[in-house]
């Protein structure tokens, strides 16, 4: 199981992310807003839709149709399920779904065991809507999928020009000349000095949580993330274009609408996408995520002309790490299904599947040679295992005392490199080619959920929880540099 810290800010878009932000952030001003009913008529799609989506379609979208009912369109809901329609327009007092919202018995909905019932101020929204017609929004269809129609109404807040409190590191990457790290953060990703930490740029986002970035060889980055529950996407983005505007001194690019700095947009889907790889020629991109597919792309013709080669379902959870073998071939997989695999990209199937760590697997690796595959998870371990024959452990290399969140790899044929990080609060340099751990760096007072080594091997960077950011070199292990990355936040005088 799922430690629920781990659950929380990293993964369980992971449904309690959501819930994590509100210990991260300020509630935004819309949220704070008071249970006074709303003056006026009640749109269906703007204020009726969202609530049923938030209670409701957990049980009742297309595939589960608890009692038969889907409630993911407006014609469907008025069809009912194995009962009536639920809706008697202008009539609140008779429509089933108003009795299921304000009953105390077991037949209420949301059902008890799924926690509080709906909130008297929106069963009053759903009361009026119902009272003056229940009717459906001018210039919107019966049919129309209000998961989508509710995705491409919403617009994302803008990042807090300064954080009251830190937001947690799930990614970062240094840029191709060794000197940045781009940091992903609550509606941003934000670019600082690796060896000042300085903040140089942010960059606003769609995506609420950035999980996962690569750059291209063209040096465009590739960022995977979403909102936990609501939607997720993978999107190309060019750092050093666009207009940049000055906020508290510092350049800000609009990576939501300007189209010069977000160039391209791979895939959204219906939660958050939570891993990337490249093959090491750079014409292949991998992603998994929470819809538990794993989705290729072909970069050959370049990012413009990306188009998907392959959709791989091979496991029964989400998909927490992807890895190319180097001759690109080949694709390493894990998951929260406890087990890690291995697709063949030529073949188009499943080659073999390693059990042995009976927990979550959260992040894979493979050797220069393609021949042993390394993954870390939930039971603490980084194991070594045959990635061409049986699938079978070679040898757990142990390491760490918490769970291990994430494995970064360097493959150069001189100086193989590779990096975890854990709950425990340290990052550990590995030799793959032996599974010797070669150096613990230390200095983290909280998990590290984040890991980056420089293009040229000389630094590792990781992000923890608490906001913190820390860079040391491979070389001897010191410390160059630790930073919170939380633009503007200060933090409390210890007493």
């Amino acid at each position: 199981m799922l430690t629920s810290r781990f659950c929380w800010c990293v993964l369980c878009p992971l449904v309690g992310l959501a819930l994590a932000l509100a210990f991260l952030l300020a509630a935004p001003p819309e949220a704070a807003a008071g249970a006074a009913v709303k003056k006026g008529p009640i749109s269906f799609i703007n204020d009726v839709a969202p609530i049923l989506k938030e209670n409701c379609f957990a049980c009742h979208d297309a595939k589960k149709r608890k009692g038969k009912l889907d409630m993911t369109s407006y014609a469907n809901l008025r069809k009912g399920g194995d009962k009536e329609d639920p809706i008697t327009p202008s009539k609140p007092e008779e429509s089933l779904l108003v009795e299921l919202i304000t009953s105390t018995e077991a037949d209420r909905m949301p059902p008890k065991e799924a926690g509080d019932p709906l909130p008297k101020d929106k069963v009053a929204i759903i009361e009026q809507w119902i009272k003056e017609g229940a009717k459906l929004d001018t210039g919107l269809q019966p049919q129309t999928d209000l998961l989508r129609e509710l995705r491409v109404r919403w617009k994302p807040p803008v990042p807090p020009a300064a954080y009251k409190f830190p937001v947690n590191v799930n990614s970062l990457a240094f840029t191709s000349d060794n000197k940045k790290l781009v940091v992903g953060g609550y509606h941003e990703l934000t670019i600082w000095d690796a060896a000042l930490g300085k903040l140089e740029k942010r960059i606003y986002t769609r995506a609420e949580r950035a999980y996962a970035m690569v750059f291209l060889p063209d040096g465009k980055l590739v960022v995977a993330g979403g909102r936990p529950g609501q939607e997720g996407d993978v999107r190309i983005y060019d750092i050093n274009a666009g207009t940049p505007k000055l906020v508290n001194g510092i350049a800000v690019l609009d990576g939501v609408n300007d189209k010069a700095v977000m160039v391209k947009e791979l895939v959204e889907t219906d939660d958050s996408v939570l891993c990337l790889a490249i093959s090491t020629d750079g014409k292949k991109l991998a992603a998994g995520g929470c819809d538990r597919l794993v989705r290729v792309w072909d970069l050959a013709a370049g990012h413009a002309n990306a188009k998907v080669a392959q959709t791989i379902e091979n496991h029964a959870d989400w998909v927490f790490g992807v890895a190319f073998t180097p001759d690109g071939t080949r694709l390493l997989t894990c998951s929260r299904d406890k087990t890690a695999k291995v697709w063949d990209l030529k073949k188009k199937e499943s080659v073999l599947t390693f059990p042995d760590h009976q927990n979550g697997v959260y992040g894979v690796a493979v050797s220069n040679d393609g021949k042993v595959g390394f993954s870390v998870g939930e039971d603490n371990q980084l194991r070594m295992w045959n990635a061409t024959g049986d699938g079978k452990q070679i040898r757990p290399l142990g390491g760490h005392g918490k769970a291990v969140f994430k494995i970064a790899q360097r493959l150069d044929a001189k100086n193989p490199l590779m990096a975890t990080c854990s709950a425990d609060g340290s990052v550990r340099l590995w030799n793959p080619l032996n599974g010797q751990n070669t150096r613990t760096l230390t200095g983290h007072t909280d998990w590290v959920y984040a890991v980056a080594i420089s293009p040229d091997g000389n630094l590792v960077a990781a992000g923890a929880w608490n906001g913190e950011v820390r860079v040391w070199k491979v070389a001897d292990g010191k410390e160059v540099k630790a930073f919170n990355a939380s633009p503007g936040y200060v933090p409390p005088k210890k007493k």
